[in-house]
């Protein structure tokens, strides 16, 4: 039995900003979601920066190949974005969040820099599978805040870790993965603004990924959608 990722990408500006600044991959064995901090044009820039990287790369089939190959990634994003810094100071600043999902063969393997998010749905119930990297998940972590409070920090979206030219390696985490399991990666534009009860319910709702990601985007819409909002719903089938 082989397994599969079949997925659909929702890539919105939000109701706020004229920019988009997020980017998106999906194929049948990764899906990633990159979202660009630096302002107008650098972030765009950081954030197509590493996508390409990973739609350029032949994914391996062996977990341990996997995991070298999406750190591989993150260094060669961090040595274009360096380059990219160098070429142009007025960029100095600029960097993207990634987090990126490799399948080999049964086992999911995670790249996770930034605040961007994967959720696993399983059997209805909802798990985040990574750890934000921002100043507010450390406060929750050091139990200085609950994560009620860190939904309505103003410093919330303080990233502490990004793609932006440093040698810094992803966090790398490997899961077993199923047929029927449903994944959603996406930038802190939905994950900030609507509660993991809200998307739990949509991605329980919505068996088709187009209209699941749509209505995903309209709850980020309704609680005012200040910034870019990035999903993509992946069913993993054997299809």
């Amino acid at each position: 039995m082989t397994l599969i990722l079949r997925s659909a990408i929702i890539n919105d500006v939000g109701l706020v900003r004229t920019n988009n600044e997020d980017s998106a991959l999906a194929g049948d064995r990764l899906v990633a979601v990159a979202d660009g901090m630096g302002g107008l044009p650098a972030g765009e820039l950081a954030s197509e920066i590493v996508i390409r990287i990973l739609d350029e790369l032949t994914p391996p089939t062996g977990v341990t190949e996997a995991t070298d190959a999406l750190l591989a990634v993150v260094s060669t994003a961090n040595q274009r974005i360096r380059a990219a810094i160098t070429a142009d100071p007025a960029r100095d600043g600029m960097g993207t969040t990634l987090t990126a999902a490799l399948l080999a063969g049964e086992t999911l393997v995670l790249a996770q820099v930034g605040d961007s998010r994967c959720y696993l749905l399983r059997d209805g119930e909802l798990t985040q599978l990574t750890r934000d990297d921002t100043f507010v998940q450390a406060l929750v972590d050091q139990g200085a805040l609950t994560p009620a409070q860190a939904r309505q920090h103003p410093q919330r979206s303080l990233v502490t870790r990004a793609v932006q030219g440093a040698d810094a390696p992803p966090a790398i985490g490997t899961l077993t993965v199923y047929a029927g399991d449903r994944l959603l990666l996406c930038s802190d534009g939905l994950s900030d603004y609507v509660a993991d009860g809200a998307i739990a319910g949509t991605l329980n709702s919505y068996a088709e990924r187009q209209h699941c990601g749509e209505q995903l985007v309209k709850l980020a819409h309704q609680a005012g959608a200040p910034d870019n909002v990035t999903v993509v719903v992946t069913d993993i089938t054997t299809d």
